[in-house]
């Protein structure tokens, strides 16, 4: 199937969990926020909540500064 991973079209093998998605693409470790559909999926029900053909996706990564 296929969703929209941040604005751009991406293939997946259903089912996939966001979890799944976020090791594949080589995502892993702390500052990392999701929304599906303009909603924050909390990283508790990332291995649970299983994405749908055309999802929008979002994934970002908190960078420290100052």
């Amino acid at each position: 199937m296929e969703i929209n991973l941040n604005g751009k079209a991406h293939p997946v093998t259903a089912p996939c969990s966001v979890q799944d998605l976020v090791t594949s693409i080589g995502l892993q470790g702390k500052g990392l926020a999701v929304a599906i559909n303009r909603h924050i999926v909390p990283r508790y029900q990332w291995q649970q909540h299983l994405l749908q053909p055309r999802d929008r996706v979002e994934i970002v990564h908190a960078i420290g500064g100052g």
